[in-house]
């Protein structure tokens, strides 16, 4: 089985405005092979339509600039890219794995607002309740906590996609024999 490995981010407010709908923008993913192997990497940006103008909070957040996202594709092209990069049309069993239900979530509204097929997000693996299970945690822990319990040092920028999924391949490597489909 590979696991693709995948986090998002999308536009969001401090407080968010009547109407709020979110949109992802942008997408980061690790293709791990069955032996928990890095093959390749995916990472876009998405054009916003809905509210097509970052919030301060957002930009702050995410560094994720207002021209990176005025420059990139819309979502239909993008996630086309993207499932073609992941090969999800072969006969290869795979996971989806995200840290929460949020990535999930998020990627099934956008698939369904632009008519594009969501079956591919059915086999998905909650690393992050799952983690949590194991280690017995009580409460809701973030990527970068779970990462400093397992000694694992954190690469990159919180909050931008493809760091986001390269750091969270590293928990779905170290535990992929315990993981439940």
């Amino acid at each position: 089985m590979k696991f693709i490995v995948l986090d998002i981010e999308a536009t969001c407010w401090k407080i968010p405005p009547p109407g709020f709908i979110q949109e992802t923008i942008e997408i980061g993913a690790c293709l791990l092979n069955p032996y928990g192997e890095m093959e390749s990497t995916f990472s876009a940006f998405i054009k916003p339509v809905k509210h097509p103008q970052l919030s301060h909070f957002c930009t702050e957040l995410t560094s994720i600039r207002q021209e990176d996202v005025d420059r990139a594709k819309k979502f239909s092209e993008v996630i086309e890219n993207f499932y073609d990069w992941a090969e999800l049309d072969d006969d290869e069993s795979y996971s989806i794995c995200t840290w929460g239900s949020f990535d999930r979530n998020q990627l099934t509204k956008d698939c369904e607002t632009y008519d594009f097929d969501t079956d591919w997000l059915s086999n998905h693996l909650n690393v992050k309740q799952q983690y949590q299970k194991m280690r017995k945690f009580t409460k809701s822990t973030g990527l970068k906590y779970a990462l400093e319990k397992e000694n694992i040092e954190w690469v990159g920028k919180q909050h931008r996609a493809l760091d986001d999924a390269k750091n969270l391949a590293k928990i779905v490597i170290k535990f992929r024999d315990n993981w439940q489909y």
